[in-house]
């Protein structure tokens, strides 16, 4: 999901100009399921090439789609792809007499979890590349897997802790955690469901079934010796706790709320994300750091409060 808020001025006017077009709406609407390169793109939507070159450049300009360049049977061919589901504006001010909300804002790194339970498949990758040895659990309590941009196991569960630094006089109006994930296959396999649980200061709070393992095209920030034929990239999800509930990418997914969090008085806060032993969906997970896949984001956590 895109988050976008009123003091991001120069990105809300791109974002906003992107959308403000008939045909650039019906490129996105094409993306929606698969990539498609500007030949298809055109025949789709009976337009000249050219007019669906200079619309893809403004969506690749707002951030809404990137593109890549293949090989085709007369040179290269340019093939988009869109890069969120979601687009969230809060045009609220984040600071200033109108609004007393405020945020507080922190991404940890995948590999920097307290506690774990690890089944194979499962491997971590950071800029050197896999440690070693593969599909070996106990390397996940090593620690070079602080260095981890990139972790992955069949079923089990990584557990981190957030500092939890809000004033002692503020009111919490909402928790969030975000993260790149997918499943987790062989290769990879876009039909590859997985049941993916997610706990917040040891309340479950969601179980969110994962489409596939993506590796359909290259993740845009992996490294040059990634191989082409694995997990290349994953969905940003986010998971938002308040008052009224438990949403997954604004959609109310349970009715667990902050109360239920007991986060009154305490220091740190807990996020806990795996695929249970029982799950009717034992995919596997991916969850993707820095660097690696196509946001270019750690796991983070963000707290608004007034």
């Amino acid at each position: 999901m895109l988050e976008l808020t009123i003091d991001e001025s120069d990105v809300l006017l791109k974002v906003a100009h992107a959308l403000s077009s008939e045909v650039r709406i019906n490129i996105l609407k094409l993306l929606n399921y698969r990539k498609m390169n500007v030949n298809q793109l055109s025949e789709n939507l009976s337009l000249p090439v050219s007019t669906i070159s200079f619309n893809v450049r403004i969506l690749e300009k707002a951030g809404l789609i990137s593109t890549e360049l293949q090989p085709a049977s007369r040179g290269t061919m340019k093939v988009c792809t869109r890069n969120f589901d979601d687009i969230h504006m809060d045009l609220n001010m984040a600071t200033g007499y109108n609004n007393p909300k405020n945020s507080y804002q922190i991404e940890m790194p995948v590999g920097h979890y307290i506690d774990s339970e690890i089944h194979p498949t499962c491997g971590l990758i950071n800029t050197n590349g896999i440690l070693k040895p593969e599909d070996e659990p106990s390397l996940f309590y090593h620690p070079e897997r602080m260095s981890a941009q990139l972790i992955w196991f069949r079923k089990g569960y990584v557990k981190y802790r957030f500092p939890f630094l809000v004033p002692a006089d503020a009111k919490l109006e909402s928790i969030q955690f975000s993260v790149e994930l997918c499943s987790e296959a062989p290769r990879y396999d876009h039909d590859w469901p997985s049941d993916i649980t997610v706990s917040i200061n040891g309340n479950e709070v969601c179980t969110w079934t994962c489409p596939g393992d993506f590796g359909d095209r290259r993740g845009r920030l992996n490294p040059h010796w990634v191989p082409s034929m694995h997990t290349q990239y994953g969905l940003l999800k986010t998971w938002k706790v308040n008052e009224k509930g438990t949403f997954l990418d604004d959609i109310k997914v349970s009715d667990v709320t902050l109360e239920d969090l007991h986060l009154k008085g305490e220091k740190s806060v807990s996020f806990k994300i795996g695929v249970k032993a029982d799950a009717s969906n034992i995919g596997g997970i991916n969850l993707f750091g820095k660097g690696f896949g196509d946001h270019d984001q750690d796991i983070l956590m963000r707290l608004i409060y007034s």
